[in-house]
């Protein structure tokens, strides 16, 4: 399997506005080689940095140190290969939903005719035949969340970073739109790189599941393989007694740093 992402010895220091002596590495020396098509998931305390491995996968971040390599290629500027669905919502709340997902054809010069047959048919895909002309307000956080998975598939990245994108839903809701994504997914089987918290999120989607240390200086502690059978249900595969196995030994690697990431907490506060 060819890499479709490499972060390579990524290190990533911040220094503070008020005293440029005071400096802060949030990740050190940290290397994660994604394969096309993949679907990996990358867990660790909060905090820990896993959204800053993510924003120097898409070119928003640039790192202190280390190399960023795109389908074997240096990264510069933004990673134009890739669709970044946020933890919030980026819907324009004066579009309605068709409009919200053909936004960024628009900018690319589609005319608009044939955006908007492309945007009908995404509203298809995601479940939300006939709800085009609703407005965010108008939808619930479940629509939502599909109107923004529609506007960036729409624009047919080669590889998805997503940030958290379900946290906020509530557990039915949530579980709805993982098996949405898995569906969508496995259509193409775009390389795909899911930061969450949520461990049984993490197992029931991913191929592979990248655990982070606490920060300050996170760094990968550990990986493993999720040898589920596909296709997935991700209410019913938590029940099968690998899910159960899986879930015991990743979360034997990682509570110690959660640990270690609830007490930073509780000092700072």
């Amino acid at each position: 399997m060819s890499a479709a992402l490499s972060l390579e010895q990524i290190t990533c220091t911040f220094v503070s506005r008020e005293d440029r002596r005071h400096r802060y590495t949030a990740v050190r020396d940290t290397t994660l080689v994604v394969g096309e098509g993949e679907f990996v998931s990358v867990v660790g305390p909060t905090g820990c940095g896993k959204s800053t491995l993510l924003n120097v996968a898409a070119g928003l971040l640039e790192p202190s140190a280390g190399q960023v390599l795109v389908f074997g290629e240096p990264l510069v500027g933004l990673n134009r290969r890739a669709g970044y669905l946020f933890q919030a919502e980026a819907l324009m709340p004066w579009r309605n939903a068709l409009e919200n997902i053909v936004a960024g054809l628009e900018f690319r010069g589609v005319p608009r005719r044939q955006a908007a047959a492309q945007g009908e048919e995404w509203l298809r895909r995601v479940g939300l035949g006939g709800f085009g002309d609703r407005y965010p307000h108008q939808l619930s956080g479940g629509m939502r969340k599909r109107v923004s998975l529609a506007q960036t598939l729409i624009l047919n990245p080669q590889m998805l970073l997503m940030d958290e994108p379900f946290s906020a839903l509530d557990v039915q809701t949530r579980q709805l739109m993982e098996n949405e994504l898995l569906d969508l997914w496995s259509e193409d089987r775009k390389t795909v790189v899911f930061i969450t918290h949520d461990l049984e999120e993490a197992i029931s989607l991913s191929d592979r599941v990248v655990v982070l240390s606490a920060g300050p200086e996170t760094r990968p502690i550990g990986e493993f393989v999720i040898d589920l059978p596909r296709p997935r249900d991700v209410s019913e595969i938590r029940l099968a007694p690998r899910f159960i196995d899986l879930h015991g030994r990743i979360w034997h690697a990682m509570k110690e740093e959660v640990l270690k990431g609830y007490a930073q907490q509780q000092r700072q506060g």
